[in-house]
């Protein structure tokens, strides 16, 4: 049986339950592209105007399903493009595929056009870089490529010399498997003992959850109830329990809650569950902790932890919750509970504010009245990140962001991957200018391919997260100001609808007709300037900003600063 080793690459994609493909075709792809398009009514291709957004809708698609996202591009410049997206990957732990297309077989090493040491150049990024050498092995590499994205979590690469696809496998026999199994790590008695007498000796326990524990919600919350503790949830947990559950404390840092940063304070035993929370200052000065993760390698990297156990979340909970008694000690979690619901009181204030211009708070609260329950919502990094962290109240939707490597323009292709991954549910993205501004190109992907997804753009007409950090650093502002875009003029000139809301008014029915709409919309809501303070201000903080106060009054005899009321509660 005669196969192209294209035509056989292609029905290891198949196998693998791969039915897209984001990318562009090119010169040194253009063979593979060829057999792709004789197998479209099985593998679409979805064509995007940037393989930055390739890259990082598959990283998207990847985090949403748990199913591998594939991107696509030449060699050289296209596949270049490909990094930024696929390190987002590689931080969060997101299997992707990468079909990178590479200068002919025998003009490798020669300086041929557009050729890059693309083996270099994905080593680091990269769980598996293969350069494909044969027609006959194309196929085995594919289907090896695929196999340890999901077993490492992390990003493979195939890289296809462009006369590959085209030639003939003699004999082939397909030999395919496309089961991936993982393994379940159990951790060790004398480890799971030594942590349960560090709870059981707890008066005040606090649970940091992590993506870990997004899997295990129902044993968590029976932990967490046995031993009278609160969960604070890092921000890529975030949704793992509605925000208003009883014991969701909230986030932690810069994006969270005073009552977390509190509890995390007065707690005498921190028990971090599948996370490795990168920012040790939010974290106990001293108080022993205990930390469950399948990776040793993270066990105790950021915290001096007492007890650390390597293991699978839901193993260790479902042990210690069968030897557990529910504790007569709640006081904690009272109180907890308590600073929650006054936390919450305090938001609620914020949110129903009306003012001219518009706060970026206040338009949260308006975007969540047509937010249907399981939607999905993709999130940029910046301002809005904060304000979505503390003002968005999840109940039963997917919320999606780029956690660790935070780059800014995930939005977008998040809202793509996910119209594509749930076509049967509401996608809204909600960005800064800044960062829909990187990748606003390919909202045109959107009304392309008819995805009716809905981008809130939060327009302050500043890289507003450069700016407070510059602030609060004891800097004047520099580089941060950014040349207005007539966004909504932009959505009709691509084909959707696009809406401009200058005043708080016209929110809700703004909102209501972007919902109803069945194309890609751009709601750009024009907000105040205005610095998103931390739920709980440190005096460092404080004491930063009033140096960038008295810089900007003897430079140009003005003062900018958030209400004293607000930031004096977020001291004390």
């Amino acid at each position: 049986m005669k196969h192209t080793a294209g035509k056989a690459a292609a029905e290891v994609l198949e196998h693998w339950d791969i039915n897209h493909i984001y990318g562009l075709p090119g010169d040194s792809i253009n063979n593979f592209v060829e057999h792709l398009r004789k197998e479209k009514e099985s593998i679409e291709f979805i064509q995007v105007r940037h393989e930055e957004v390739g890259a990082l809708a598959a990283s998207s698609y990847s985090k949403l399903t748990g199913k591998i996202g594939v991107c696509l591009s030449i060699g050289g410049p296209g596949a270049i493009h490909l990094l930024n997206g696929l390190y987002d990957a590689k931080a969060d732990s997101a299997p992707v595929l990468v079909l990178a297309g590479q200068v002919p077989t025998d003009k490798v090493g020669h300086d041929a056009f557009q050729e890059v040491d693309l083996e270099k150049m994905f080593e680091n990024v990269s769980v598996f870089s293969q350069r494909v050498s044969s027609p006959e092995s194309f196929p085995s590499l594919l289907d090896q490529a695929i196999r340890n994205a999901y077993a490492e979590k992390g990003v493979s690469v195939l890289i296809i010399p462009d006369d590959i696809p085209m030639k003939k496998i003699e004999g082939y026999t397909p030999n395919l498997s496309a089961i991936p199994s993982f393994s379940k790590q159990i951790p060790a008695a004398d480890d799971l003992d030594a942590g349960l007498k560090d709870i059981k000796k707890s008066k005040k326990p606090v649970i940091l959850a992590g993506m870990g524990t997004k899997s295990v919600k129902e044993k968590l919350v029976r932990f967490a109830e046995k031993i009278a503790a609160p969960i604070i949830f890092t921000l890529p947990a975030k949704g793992t329990l509605p925000d208003k559950h009883p014991y969701n404390l909230g986030q932690l840092g810069q994006i969270g809650t005073k009552p977390a940063y509190e509890a995390m304070e007065e707690t005498d035993l921190l028990i971090m569950i599948g996370t490795s929370f990168p920012y040790r200052d939010f974290l106990p000065d001293n108080a022993p902790a205990v930390q469950i993760d399948l990776d040793p390698s993270q066990i105790g990297k950021r915290y001096p932890v007492t007890v650390g156990i390597v293991g699978d979340a839901a193993i260790v909970l479902q042990k210690w919750n069968d030897q557990l008694q529910m504790t007569e000690e709640r006081s904690f979690l009272k109180e907890c509970q308590e600073n929650m619901a006054n936390w919450w009181r305090h938001i609620e204030k914020e949110e129903n504010h009306v003012s001219s211009p518009i706060k970026p708070q206040e338009v949260i609260p308006k975007l969540q009245e047509i937010v249907e329950d399981d939607a999905i919502v993709s999130v940029d990094v910046g301002n809005v990140t904060v304000w979505m962290a503390r003002h968005f109240q999840i109940t039963r939707q997917k919320f999606l962001i780029s956690s660790w490597m935070a780059t800014m323009g995930c939005g977008l292709p998040g809202a793509i991957a996910g119209s594509l991954a749930y076509p049967e549910r509401q996608v809204i993205t909600v960005c800064g200018d800044g960062g829909f501004s990187m990748v606003m190109h390919d909202f045109v992907t959107a009304v392309k391919y008819e995805m009716p997804i809905i981008v809130v753009i939060m327009n302050n007409q500043k890289i507003g997260m450069i700016k407070y950090e510059q602030e609060e650093q004891g800097h004047l502002e520099y580089g941060t100001d950014l040349k207005n875009i007539d966004f909504a003029a932009f959505a009709r000139s691509c084909g959707g609808e696009g809406y401009t809301v200058m005043n708080h008014r016209e929110l809700s029915a703004t909102f209501k007709k972007a919902a109803q709409a069945n194309k890609p919309v751009i709601v750009d809501v024009v907000i105040e300037d205005q610095p998103p303070l931390p739920g709980k201000i440190t005096y460092g903080q404080a004491a930063g900003y009033s140096k960038h106060v008295m810089k900007k009054f003897f430079k140009e005899h003005e003062v900018d600063m958030p209400p004293l009321k607000k930031a004096l509660k977020r001291i004390f």
